[in-house]
């Protein structure tokens, strides 16, 4: 089994508007997942350093994040990035470029975790929903291209207010949903941005929204994890 997280950390500013980025990896500890989709994970202006330290990450988690190496300092790739446990294996990665009218991207990391191979996606899409359907397409075609077929986990903040519609119907097709529950706001959720999709085979245990005191106060979001079997 292997138990995967998605956050939006929203740049570790809080509900209480402070930047507090000891309280994003509280919440990340609390959630014990084996692998992690972080949207939100750099700052946006400037040299748009991690708002994680690295430092911080490796002296208070089990955690190390996937070197995407998309600019010094980033901890990913357009806000996005995925870490892993220290003892996990990564095997491959890539950074995915999305059509959009802002700055938009999503990335891609092969890993093995106790012992099973799985391609996880990290996400963050647009506001506009026919961006997001076009950014939809694009990860769905990249991973229909990719030469080594694995289990696979897309994660991620999709703002995508329909339940059923949109580019919830486009990735439908060929991913099954998690039932995580409603991760937005964080101090009252009435919403479910926040997504976790799997390819056929993989097994979907059980899955859920953080509803921590912490998860409520470190970001806007509820971090959402499913329990999965390859």
């Amino acid at each position: 089994m292997i138990l995967v997280a998605s956050y939006n950390m929203r740049k570790a500013v809080g509900t209480d508007r402070r930047r507090r980025p000891d309280r994003i990896l509280d919440v990340l500890n609390e959630v014990g997942a084996d692998v992690v989709a972080l949207q939100e994970a750099d700052r946006r202006f400037g040299e748009r350093q991690s708002a994680l330290p690295l430092h911080m990450i490796e002296e208070h988690s089990d955690y190390r994040p996937v070197p995407f190496g998309a600019r010094d300092g980033s901890l990913g790739w357009h806000g996005n990035a995925i870490l892993v446990r220290k003892d996990a294996e990564v095997t491959g990665h890539a950074m995915l470029h999305l059509p959009s009218l802002e700055p938009r991207g999503a990335v891609m990391a092969d890993v093995r975790v106790h012992g099973e191979a799985l391609r996880v996606v990290g996400m963050h899409l647009d506001l506009s929903g026919l961006w997001r359907r076009r950014q939809a397409h694009a990860i769905l075609h990249r991973l229909e291209h990719e030469e080594r077929g694995l289990p696979t986990v897309l994660m991620g903040d999709l703002n995508e207010w329909s339940a059923k519609g949109g580019c919830l119907r486009d990735f439908g097709h060929h991913y099954r949903l998690a039932d995580c529950g409603k991760s937005f706001h964080a101090r009252r959720p009435v919403a479910q941005l926040d997504r976790i999709m799997v390819s056929g085979g993989v097994e979907i245990l059980e899955s859920g929204a953080h509803q921590s005191a912490s998860a409520r106060k470190a970001s806007d979001h509820l971090p959402i994890w499913a329990r999965i079997r390859p």
